[in-house]
């Protein structure tokens, strides 16, 4: 059987992977630190499904789940794990951050790279989840996570096209969705100034985009048309936008 690596696979988007991927016949490999919410959903899905519970702010954990995964056929992996926080950045928990840039980039860049080598064994594909942030030029009063997306979407956009340089039977690709009604809000202490799509959605969405192999997997339209006018505005001026929006999430503008 072939099986789906899951990070960050407890609650929200990773969720929702985790109950499509069953669907289409996956076995489920299951990451996160919440080991009852993990038992929890293995029992909702049709498909045999491992709990792996890991801090993978932790370089060593994320090395623990590449031991653990060697007896598997894995044909999808997905780095789902990640969070964020929002507020000036003199004023902002510089703990908080930090363990940040460990899940959202150097693991997820540690699981990429493991990720690669076990696909190209019978072929298969990353997700990674990046963000719209990531698109955007910089966004001040969230700046380290937009920095930590920022670093996702150009990882994978490079990973990607050596793949396809190289005719490998592994692809890449980013999901970079705007809001998502998830728990991402409260570990950000922020509410979002714009509606969100639901994870179902969103899941669903970047899954027939990612077996489709395209590289950058934007779930919304609007989030596009944002998207598009980020690069099409002068960096100040999208920096300026994008710092306006996370005001309001602080109820500040």
């Amino acid at each position: 059987m072939k099986y789906a690596v899951i990070t960050g696979a407890s609650s929200g988007i990773g969720a929702e992977f985790a109950k499509d991927l069953s669907a289409r016949g996956y076995g489920l490999i299951l990451v996160a630190r919440r080991e009852d919410r993990l038992q929890a959903l293995a029992k909702e899905l049709g498909t045999p499904a491992e709990v792996f519970t890991a801090d993978l702010s932790s370089q060593s954990e994320c090395e623990r789940l590449g031991e653990f995964l060697e007896k598997f056929d894995v044909g999808v992996f997905i780095n789902n794990a990640g969070f964020g926080d929002c507020g000036a950045f003199a004023e902002t928990d510089l703990n908080k951050e930090l363990r940040m840039i460990n899940v959202n980039v150097i693991a997820l860049h540690l699981l990429s790279k493991l990720a690669v080598r076990i696909l190209a064994k019978n072929g298969g594909h990353l997700l990674n989840v990046g963000s719209s942030a990531g698109l955007m030029p910089s966004g001040p009063y969230m700046a380290t996570y937009y920095a930590t997306k920022a670093y996702v979407v150009s990882l994978t956009q490079a990973i990607a096209m050596e793949l396809q340089e190289s005719r490998s039977n592994v692809s890449a690709s980013v999901l970079c969705p705007g809001p998502v009604k998830t728990e991402f809000n409260d570990v950000a202490n922020v509410q979002f100034a714009l509606p969100g799509i639901s994870p179902k959605f969103c899941a669903s969405y970047a899954l027939k985009q990612m077996f489709k192999k395209k590289t950058i997997i934007v779930p919304s339209l609007f989030m596009k048309l944002a998207t598009i006018a980020g690069k099409l505005l002068p960096r100040y001026v999208a920096s300026k936008v994008a710092g306006t929006q996370q005001k309001k999430k602080l109820g500040k503008a």
